[in-house]
């Protein structure tokens, strides 16, 4: 007997087998064996009776609804009760099916079966006969079970869906990811939606890591589910791509095989460099770079340690991390956590911001914008700038606006100042821009408000504590509560002892004043709580004036040389809305240059010298 063959129990070389208990498969054959042998019952007149399709789909295709638990690891397959003839007769009530677009369209309707007495007689379908008439007429994947066995068993003709073609399901490329809990996301080249690395946009390129951080990781690629045609032929989805650690592995690091997957590992302690042309990482003590910040080298940067860039800063970019130092001219924006920025050459049309730290320029900043939070701002020479710190020193400003508590400029031309210290050299207007000095005076009317509200209430309450002596004075005169009280403090100090006759007496006379000694009790009490509550606003009344002077301090400008019209005006701030200083730079100069003055100017003048302090103030 060929293989594929139907068989009897017993052959075991057959790849179907037919026993008494049903029809089965043999399991440890190939899928191509099964369909072969499949085929060959059909193609014989024969088909299966009482078939379990979702078996039998996936023992001839490896598709459709997994085997149940106990089918498996099994030699034999259970699919169908038994091989039966397939009627001729019947296979004619069978009609042809119609394939668009991968799938099967049939139309069931009533149908007779001519039994030879020339009348048809009413018939009935059968899901088993259906499938051995698809499997002839070349549909031998996809069959709807379902749909087929509810239309079979419908009252009215419709035409149904009876199979569909399993479409590949694509698998999924290799792609590299990052692992590393120290790295910050933000600071590792940007991962696309596919899973590969865009090594041209770095947050940060250069992140610290320990010796034997895991820092990328392979993911393999893993292979897609093959769909079939209606025929059965098998449609292969497309080989995904495969990449490798070997492409972004540079000096320091070290690719092994750990937990079952390809690691790139950190052979060193240091910071990680992306080297754009070789797209290679690399990992070395320190952070130095020559190329620059631009799109072209590094893009946008986000550093957790200390950088120096002897390249160009490229306007758009922008540099964000700690102690900072750029060699080159600066046209973007440096943005510090703390630390210093040092900027050797020129900041042109850029910004320098700092959290905690101060700034230095060695050259020019022209149409910049400074600022820092906590610390000191030194520059050679500043035009069209917006500067806020909390101590600012220049050696030549023209046109700029500038915020701080301390400001200390060599030479100034048409710039707007607001400090609570001011020392120029010399200042004057330039072209159209006004030489505008503040004065930064902290609104100090809520602490004089409380001040007033508790010097009040001390005052209320020595006026109450003095009625309320004056009340008990007014009792303690009166000539039986004297009395009473005289003879009961010489009884209590035993310079004078009642006889029996004299005790009921003096116990007559305590009954008599005891209402007035209560009064006198609870006045007393009331007089001594008076005076605590003044003490206590005059303290706090004391301590109030004391931090207003604090807050207000002294406010002083001096002006060595007036080279023309200056004016010097006072500037009111709110000491609990943060410093002065503490502004976007949006509202720097809008608020010196077109603000509303409320108050009239300390001082106007064109020459002579400038010498104000607000503890001399008139």
């Amino acid at each position: 007997m060929p293989n594929g063959a139907p068989a009897a129990d017993g052959q075991d070389d057959a790849v179907i087998v037919r026993r008494d208990d049903g029809v089965w498969f043999r399991a440890g054959v190939a899928p191509v064996d099964r369909q072969a042998a499949v085929g060959h019952v059909f193609l014989s007149g024969s088909r299966f009776a009482g078939l379990d399709y979702a078996v039998f789909l996936r023992m001839l295709f490896d598709a459709g609804p997994a085997l149940p638990a106990a089918l498996l690891d099994q030699p034999l397959v259970r699919f169908a009760d038994a091989v039966v003839t397939f009627v001729a007769a019947r296979r004619a009530l069978y009609k042809s099916v119609k394939i668009v677009a991968g799938e099967a369209d049939y139309f069931f309707e009533p149908v007779f079966l001519d039994i030879g007495t020339g009348e048809p007689e009413p018939a009935a379908l059968d899901f088993d006969e259906f499938v051995a008439d698809m499997w002839i007429k070349g549909i031998r994947f996809g069959i709807d079970a379902a749909a087929v066995r509810e239309a079979i068993g419908a009252t009215r003709p419709a035409r149904r869906i009876v199979a569909r073609r399993l479409d590949p399901v694509p698998g999924q490329d290799a792609a590299i990811a990052e692992v590393s809990e120290q790295i910050h996301r933000s600071n590792a080249p940007r991962e696309l939606a596919n899973g590969r690395l865009d090594l041209h946009t770095f947050q940060n390129r250069f992140p610290q890591v320990p010796a034997r951080t895991r820092l990328l990781k392979k993911v393999p690629r893993t292979a897609g589910t093959r769909g079939f045609e209606l025929s059965g032929i098998p449609i292969e989805p497309a080989v995904p791509k495969d990449i490798e650690l070997t492409g972004v592995a540079g000096t320091g690091t070290v690719i092994e095989h750990l937990d079952g997957d390809d690691y790139l590992v950190a052979a060193v302690t240091g910071f990680i460099n992306v080297d754009t042309k070789s797209r290679r990482i690399s990992i070395g003590p320190k952070i130095i770079s020559k190329e620059g910040v631009s799109v072209r080298t590094t893009g946008n940067l986000q550093l957790t340690g200390e950088y120096e860039e002897f390249g160009e800063v490229q306007e758009n970019r922008v540099v964000e991390g700690g102690h900072i130092t750029i060699h080159g001219d600066v046209f973007g924006k440096i943005v510090s956590r703390g630390g210093t920025i040092a900027l050797r050459r020129n900041l042109m049309g850029g910004s320098a911001v700092n959290a905690d730290g101060g700034i230095r320029i060695g050259g020019t900043a022209a149409n910049a914008v400074l600022q820092t939070k906590q610390g000191d701002i030194a520059i050679l020479f500043a035009q069209s700038c917006v500067i806020t710190g909390s101590r600012v020193t220049i050696e030549e400003a023209a046109n700029c606006e500038i915020v701080a508590d301390e400001v200390v400029i060599g030479t100034a031309s048409g710039c707007a100042i607001a400090a609570r210290s001011i020392v120029i050299g010399s200042a004057g207007p330039r072209k159209q821009s006004e030489m505008l000095l503040f004065a930064l005076m902290p609104d100090t009317s809520r602490l004089d408000t409380v001040i007033a509200d508790h010097a009040a209430r001390a005052v209320t309450a020595g006026a109450t504590a003095a009625r309320h002596k004056a009340e008990v004075d007014e009792i303690t005169n009166r000539q039986d509560v004297r009395s009473y009280l005289a003879l009961a403090t010489r009884v209590r100090k035993r310079e004078l002892t009642l006889t029996p006759e004299q005790l009921p007496r003096f116990q007559k006379m305590a009954v008599q004043v005891g209402p007035a000694l209560k009064e006198v009790a609870r006045l007393s009490l009331a007089a001594k709580e008076a005076l605590a509550q003044q003490a206590i606003m005059e303290e706090q009344a004391a301590a109030l004036r004391e931090q207003r002077g604090e807050v207000a301090g002294v406010v002083t400008c001096k002006v060595g040389l007036l080279a023309g019209e200056t004016i010097l005006r006072r500037m009111v701030f709110q000491p609990d809305h943060g410093a002065p200083y503490d502004v976007p730079a949006k509202d720097v100069r809008p608020r010196l240059r077109a603000g509303s003055w409320s108050h009239a100017p300390l001082f106007t003048g064109s020459a002579g010298t400038l010498d104000w302090s607000s503890a001399t103030e008139g």
